[in-house]
């Protein structure tokens, strides 16, 4: 039964938005990354992103990371300034050992700016948080 199933709770994995220089571009761009803090390594990594509003919509985007090694992190994607106004989603699902790890992340909108930048783990630089 749907009871009995254990869903085990993410812990120090995380999804942020950091503000670096694109050489491309020549502008400051956000940049998403896949953050693992703990000491497991993440195994068959897959993220999903979308951006949505009341009336709008983005592509779905899919990544496969392999694996994350412990204590390290993983750019997923920029973000652009037009979808800054939208709920961002980041459905990250991954393994640690034979055990299905899933959480979905949210960036609420407008809250990636550089007010609501605070010390990213691991990554030693400002960035926000998903939710």
């Amino acid at each position: 039964m749907r009871k009995d199933i254990e869903f085990p709770v993410v812990k120090d994995v995380y999804v942020a938005a950091v503000k670096e220089w694109n050489d491309d571009f020549t502008s400051h761009d956000w940049n998403t990354y896949l953050i693992n803090t703990s000491e497991n390594n993440l195994e068959v990594v897959i993220v999903v992103s979308r951006g949505y509003d009341d009336n709008r919509k983005t592509a779905i985007l899919r990544h496969g990371f392999g694996t994350v090694p412990s204590k390290t992190f993983q750019k997923i994607e920029m973000i652009t300034d037009e979808v800054l106004s939208f709920t961002n989603e980041f459905m990250l699902t991954y393994f640690i050992g034979d055990r299905l790890f899933e959480k979905t992340f949210r960036f609420a909108p407008y809250s990636i700016n550089d007010k609501n930048a605070e010390m990213i783990p691991l990554m030693k630089t400002e960035g926000i948080i998903a939710k």
